[in-house]
């Protein structure tokens, strides 16, 4: 405390000039109207700066609770979609009123580990069976299919990823319908290729690769590959397709688990019929 009262004793001169000159200052933005509003420009653009620094800071800190919103309003129109629906029949006639009953529901999940330079790669997720996840499910992300659920444990999931061999998704064209199969080739994470095109449909760089709806795993029309070359396949009837997928595989967080309300009872039914067969 002495030595603060020494302090303030030795600059009292300091200490009182920088006290007019503050007095002054006021006299002189309260009296004049220029000085005044210059001033508070001066302050609101200094405030102004701070405060735009200070959202910018609190913006990074929730970006992890605003791509959990993100994700769930994701979800949330995902289950909206055409394709998540399938149609009614009444006495085997469409209904004019296209009356639709919810097929498909989706569960959003985050990526916690990922692998793409192997021959055979597998993504874990964050939820389980505790989530209602089951094998067998599919998985999409916001640029289209990134694989199968093939293990589940009750708080994660172990996904068969569509950068595996043994991947195989019913895909189709979307100018033409015309279905085949994607796979990997197991060369660079973003090209795979799609099989069984006839080499009589037409084909150009850029054309969308698409779902084909024709498995219980996956919804139709989910967009998840470009063309980016093809060759006829010499002797054969079918192109030889080279794709690029929409999804950078290096780069997976939110992602949702498909569920198909109605896959047991269409399995089970392609079984029985499969059975009667052989």
């Amino acid at each position: 405390m002495r030595n603060l009262i020494l302090f303030i004793s030795k600059y009292s001169y300091f200490f009182l000039f920088l006290l007019f000159e503050v007095f002054a200052f006021y006299i002189l933005f309260l009296n004049n109207n220029f000085q005044g509003a210059s001033f508070l420009n001066s302050t609101n653009a200094i405030t102004g700066g701070l405060y735009s620094k200070y959202s910018e800071w609190t913006d990074y800190l929730n970006l992890k609770e605003v791509n959990q919103a993100l994700a769930e309003e994701n979800n949330r129109l995902q289950g909206r979609q055409l394709s998540s629906y399938t149609p009614l029949f009444e006495n085997e006639i469409v209904l004019n009123d296209s009356i639709l009953q919810l097929k498909y529901v989706f569960l959003n999940t985050k990526v916690v580990n990922n692998s793409t330079h192997r021959q055979n790669n597998y993504l874990t997720l964050n939820t389980g069976s505790l989530n209602g996840v089951k094998a067998g499910m599919g998985v999409i992300g916001p640029n289209g299919v990134i694989g199968v659920v093939k293990n589940v444990s009750e708080h994660y999931a172990a996904v068969l990823s569509l950068l595996h061999r043994s991947a195989k998704i019913s895909v189709k064209l979307q100018s033409s319908n015309y279905f085949g199969s994607l796979q990997w080739d197991g060369g660079n994470y973003r090209f795979g290729k799609v099989e069984d095109i006839p080499k009589h449909v037409q084909l150009n760089i850029g054309d969308t690769i698409v779902t084909s709806g024709y498995s219980a795993t996956f919804p139709e029309g989910i967009a998840t590959a470009v063309i980016e070359e093809f060759t006829p396949i010499q002797g054969d009837n079918f192109y030889d397709i080279k794709v690029k997928f929409l999804t950078d595989f290096k780069n997976l967080s939110q992602l949702y688990v498909v569920k198909n309300i109605y896959r047991t009872e269409q399995e089970a039914l392609e079984n029985l019929t499969e059975e009667a067969h052989d």
